[in-house]
């Protein structure tokens, strides 16, 4: 009888991803071992956009928006765990200019990220990244789903609202004043409004 052991891959800790080559661009790190960011153009485009939609509304309220990319290290049950959202928001009474650092992964839990999801992602692996957010101390995990043309909101309260093209997304407790057509998101160039 012949027993086989499986060897374990080794573990890579935030710094080693940040002293790849790439930058660990298009990585997350869960579990110390890389998990890569595969999006198709629409969910790519569609988190450009949501991040686009948050930044224009910082340029008028103070706050910090993130774009896919901005990589998070802000998980006390495994502080070597780095998600990456494809957009983010961070109040700016909980990050100030001069508590912000350029370097490496932020610490700051945000209060609000967008996660598109992808034709290739599995409802498991986008419920835990809900999960993980929401235990983190996010306080809104807006979920972009692009083939439903939807976007579901995910509160730490367990409480949850969805989106749909004909609303306008809005968020009164963490964005006064922010309102979002759903339908402007999801539209393509040369599409008009209401199509």
């Amino acid at each position: 009888m012949t027993t086989a052991v499986a060897a374990r891959e080794r573990t890579m800790t935030p710094e080693e991803m940040l002293a790849r080559p790439d930058g660990g661009r298009g990585y997350e790190l869960v579990d110390g071992q890389l998990e890569g960011q595969e999006m198709c153009a629409k969910s790519s485009r569609l988190g450009g956009k949501m991040y686009r939609v948050l930044d224009t509304y910082c340029d008028q309220h103070p706050g910090w928006a993130f774009p896919p990319e901005t990589g998070f290290r802000c998980f006390a049950d495994d502080p070597n765990r780095v998600r990456k959202p494809d957009a983010a928001y961070i109040a700016f009474d909980r990050l100030t200019v001069a508590e912000f650092e350029d370097e490496g992964f932020l610490g700051t839990v945000p209060d609000l990220v967008a996660e598109v999801i992808s034709p290739n992602d599995i409802s498991d692996a986008v419920d835990r990244k809900i999960t993980e957010w929401l235990a983190a101390g996010v306080r809104v995990v807006w979920v972009v789903h692009p083939v439903l043309r939807m976007i579901r909101e995910h509160r730490g309260d367990g409480s949850f609202r969805q989106f749909r093209v004909g609303d306008a997304l809005t968020e009164p407790t963490l964005l006064p004043g922010f309102a979002c057509p759903v339908a402007d998101l999801f539209r393509l160039p040369g599409e008009v409004a209401g199509g």
